[in-house]
């Protein structure tokens, strides 16, 4: 039989459209998914009970997107004499909006910014000239470790969505898009001294002494 009182089973709209969602908008009472199949035919618009009728499709999406901002500063030194490079200081301001979890917040940054670390630094696919891979265990394809990160000075500041409820906006990726251009940058003005005005991804020891010494190593 059909509920005395009106409930809830569902949250959708009109064919096509979006409808957005809000905490107060969960109802109070739900209707068992198999008793709502066994009443829904007796409503009118609804389809009758039986066989390929008791799927429904919910689609959420939102109008409006929105990302985060922020701005990554490293700091680093370059050895002349190994080309080695060692991170002195790194400083990361992001706006995620809302931190619901500020702790997990802070841990997505941490590791997006050693993602970065090792692709500016330390990962590379190398492959022989027979076209197969060199680098294909963790014994050749160098990632970084903890000794090779430095400590991270994290701010914030805090911009809620304006197109969400909780105001939350992405952070997950944050850490990895600033970081490997930030760390970069600091490794090229370091040795603009040497006439060096790019260098190609992962800037390994090796690398970078051989484009400080590509003109006797001499300053120029």
């Amino acid at each position: 039989a059909i509920p005395e009182r009106p409930v809830t089973v569902g949250w959708s709209g009109p064919a096509g459209a979006i409808v957005p969602w809000t905490p107060a908008a969960m109802p109070d009472t739900w209707v068992p998914w198999n008793d709502w199949v066994r009443t829904s035919g007796s409503r009118p618009g609804f389809p009758e009970p039986g066989p390929g009728n008791e799927r429904a499709t919910i689609t959420f999406g939102v109008v409006y997107f929105v990302w985060p901002f922020g701005t990554h500063v490293a700091v680093v030194e370059v050895d002349p004499e190994t080309g080695k490079v060692s991170i002195e200081r790194y400083l990361a301001l992001d706006d995620c909006g809302t931190r619901i979890n500020p702790m997990v917040v802070d841990g997505q940054i941490h590791g997006g910014i050693a993602q970065g670390i090792g692709q500016a630094l330390f990962e590379e696919g190398v492959y022989g000239e027979d076209g197969q891979l060199r680098t294909g265990t963790l014994v050749d394809y160098l990632v970084p470790s903890a000794a090779d990160l430095p400590f991270f000075q994290l701010e914030e500041t805090i911009t809620p969505s304006p197109v969400n409820p909780l105001g939350a906006k992405g952070i997950g990726e944050a850490g990895t898009i600033a970081s490997t251009a930030a760390l970069m940058n600091a490794v090229i003005d370091a040795l603009q001294p040497f006439g060096v005005k790019d260098v190609p991804m992962p800037a390994s020891p090796a690398k970078l002494w051989q484009l400080m010494h590509r003109n006797g190593g001499r300053k120029g």
